[in-house]
């Protein structure tokens, strides 16, 4: 059986606002997308999830965004290119600094919210945000949408793309996420939820949510950290697979081996 590596979007607490469970979802998953300050975050709380995810031997990622920590970088935005460029090299490096303090090193990229569901699709953000990670190091892993045409764009300009399912999202027929706008557009059953990333684990498809079937390529499953049921999700994913002979291992660890 394939292994499959878990992720969740992690250090996105600001100040005395606390978002999601960070030292519970590190105990479940493989890799961790921290926030960078720039849709979530502050230096204290990254620095003390970047510690806490080194303590259990949890891959670090720069989860980088929009600048709009207002909108917790889920609104749609149109930065010129030397913005996104700048803005992306700026993200990475802070996490880098911090990654460096805490006795680790950012393994992989992924864009967070708005940013990522943008880049999917649009050429112009998508080549910004893969000139910037060139910039810093083209040998940093990029986490994208399965299907997207952004995973062959990044392919193309020489970085290694990994496909990454979303466990508590809901999809369209064409791959794409349902717009959280939408009813039925999150998922919060953990065993409903449990049963679909198994399938696809397992046969490399999961129902949209017209009912249709399709196939996604994936080596990486997000369980989102700000939803009430995160920790539960993850847990009963976990097991599931577990229970079922899929190796939950760091996409890390295997790119190393």
């Amino acid at each position: 059986m394939a292994h499959i590596d878990l992720n969740s979007d992690l250090g996105e607490s600001f100040g005395p606002w606390q978002m999601g469970d960070d030292e519970a979802m590190l105990d479940i998953v493989t890799s961790a997308n921290v926030a960078c300050g720039f849709h979530a975050g502050d230096p204290a709380g990254i620095l003390s999830t970047v510690r806490a995810a080194v303590a259990r031997g949890v891959n670090i990622g720069a989860h980088v965004g929009y600048r709009d920590l207002v909108g917790f970088g889920r609104r749609n935005m149109n930065p010129s290119s030397a913005e996104l460029i700048g803005d992306t090299i700026y993200q990475i490096g802070a996490l880098q600094a911090l990654a460096r303090a805490a006795g680790t090193e950012v393994h992989y990229v992924k864009p967070h919210g708005a940013l990522y569901n943008t880049i999917a699709h649009d050429p112009r953000q998508g080549a910004d945000v893969i000139e910037a990670i060139c910039a810093v190091d083209p040998g940093l892993v990029v986490l994208a949408l399965a299907g997207a045409p952004f995973v062959e764009q990044a392919r193309s300009a020489g970085l290694t793309v990994l496909c990454e399912a979303f466990a508590d999202r809901a999809y369209n027929a064409d791959g794409s996420l349902v717009d959280r706008r939408l009813p039925g557009a999150v998922l919060h059953d953990p065993a409903e939820i449990a049963t679909r990333m198994l399938k696809l684990v397992t046969q490399g498809t999961v129902t949209a949510i017209d009912g249709s079937e399709i196939m996604l390529e994936v080596q990486s499953i997000c369980v989102h950290g700000d939803t009430p049921e995160s920790v539960e999700i993850a847990r009963m994913l976990r097991s599931t697979l577990s229970a079922h002979s899929v190796p939950l291992v760091s996409f890390a660890a295997t790119l190393d081996a």
